[in-house]
């Protein structure tokens, strides 16, 4: 009898806990799914919703909770109820902590209370919940939360920042095949290539495969309504000149969260630098017509400095003499054998944009915007200084963004190493990596 008895209250709790269980499931769905049931117009009011429908839940969860004989359990789901608002919860923490010493099976007890940490800032306490996970169970939320983790936890050197960022990358990549259809970990994948990209030398192998996994990710029902994931590809768009592209995704975070202030300020930031660049492009940076040929007077190959020797040796391996062609001749990507020469006729600071920028006219007049990646904060050129580009890269950009058309030539140059400024190479102070900030998991700020 006593046995029938433990056998009936077992059941009746487990039917509870799978009441409790819907119950959190209909909440993480409301939040997920938010933009089926709501326009996008609605998004300032997602998370006081989110919030209100979180403390329904909890209250009814806290109804059931004196019936419940599996405490653990139960805890992990009120655990995992308060973990669904973007801040930290110290009620979440205390209710998952005592749900894995009841428990310390319970995979996705300690996989949310690593998530708890993370926000909280414990970054050691948060990679331990996800390694102790992944002891238990090998799964994909610790895998890619673990991904995060390493990327951002401090390192006594550089060769250990590497290490992190290598295996934070084996582990998205896990993650992502224990489930090709998760755009989450699709997402972390993306990060974690934008990593390796400024790792290894801005191989643009890995900028691709950053790319591809931002786009695996947007194709995903939940995590296209995940601000951060359109706010990280418009940073990884802008440093590759699709400017476009990165307008949008900036457009497209502000909107999913218009209490973020940073997407609209990138969005601002970028259409003000586009709007400079094409006005001081067709100006000719303002200067004078008397003034802008004296300048151009001065212009001649001895600027071209080594490009013009017979064993010059260009970043593409050419090895050979440039021959100095006119701006309107250049054919837009990659000029082998070729050199680009003029004069600075204006310039813009790099701060707030990941290139510094300056304008440069030819002997026929053309004006051309260049723009210099990976550039020291002391590096600039001045108004009247002769430039040579080798084997110049140049992209036409026609970008329309909400009331805002462009249309313009740029020159890309991936370091100031690369140029002569008054027939001299440039020094190696003149370089440092570039720098690009994006978001992690709940707004925690990853810097590569």
């Amino acid at each position: 009898m006593a046995e029938k008895e433990e056998s009936g209250e077992a059941g009746e709790g487990k039917t509870e806990l799978q009441i409790i269980k819907e119950l959190v499931d209909e909440l993480y769905t409301f939040r997920d799914c938010y933009f089926d049931t709501h326009g996008v117009e609605e998004a300032v009011r997602k998370d006081g919703d989110v919030k209100q429908k979180m403390e329904q839940t909890l209250k009814r969860l806290e109804e059931k909770e004196d019936g419940l004989k599996h405490k653990a359990e139960f805890l992990l789901q009120k655990g995992r109820c308060l973990n669904v608002a973007q801040d930290f919860s110290a009620d979440a923490e205390e209710c998952l902590s005592q749900a894995v010493k009841l428990d310390p099976r319970l995979v996705e007890a300690w996989n949310i209370l690593g998530d708890q940490y993370w926000k909280k800032g414990d970054l050691i306490a948060s990679k331990n919940c996800f390694t102790g996970a992944l002891q238990r169970e090998k799964n994909k939320v610790s895998l890619r939360n673990l991904s995060m983790v390493l990327r951002q936890l401090p390192a006594a050197s550089d060769d250990e920042h590497g290490k992190h960022v290598l295996e934070s990358v084996d582990l998205a990549r896990d993650a992502v095949q224990l489930d090709l259809s998760d755009g989450t970990s699709w997402g972390i994948l993306g990060n974690a290539y934008l990593s390796m990209f400024f790792l290894c030398g801005q191989n643009p192998q890995f900028s691709q495969q950053a790319l591809s996994a931002y786009a695996k990710s947007a194709a995903d029902r939940i995590a296209s309504s995940t601000p951060d994931l359109h706010f990280n590809r418009a940073n990884l768009f802008h440093y590759e000149e699709l400017f476009g592209c990165a307008l949008e995704g900036y457009s497209r975070a502000a909107a999913l969260d218009p209490n973020w202030k940073e997407p609209p300020e990138k969005e601002k930031q970028l259409l003000e630098h586009l709007d400079k660049v094409t006005e001081l492009t067709r100006n000719k940076g303002k200067v004078k017509t008397r003034r802008l040929r004296t300048m151009l007077s001065s212009l001649n190959t001895s600027a071209l400095g080594p490009c013009s020797s017979p064993q010059f040796s260009s970043p593409s391996g050419h090895v050979g003499s440039l021959e100095p062609r006119p701006l309107s001749s250049l054919t837009q990507g990659h000029n082998a054998g070729v050199a680009a020469m003029g004069k600075v006729v204006f310039s813009l600071a790099s701060e707030g944009h990941v290139a510094f920028t300056f304008g440069m006219v030819d002997s026929e007049e053309t004006c051309i915007a260049v723009m210099v990646y990976n550039t020291a904060n002391t590096w600039g050129v001045l108004i009247g200084d002769s430039v040579v580009i080798p084997e110049p890269n140049v992209k036409r950009h026609l970008i329309q963004h909400k009331d805002k058309s462009y249309d313009f030539k740029s020159i890309r140059v991936d370091s100031p190493l690369l140029l002569f400024v008054n027939g001299k190479k440039q020094n190696t102070q003149s370089q440092i990596p570039i720098s690009i900030s994006y978001q992690g998991h709940r707004r925690l700020k990853e810097t590569d």
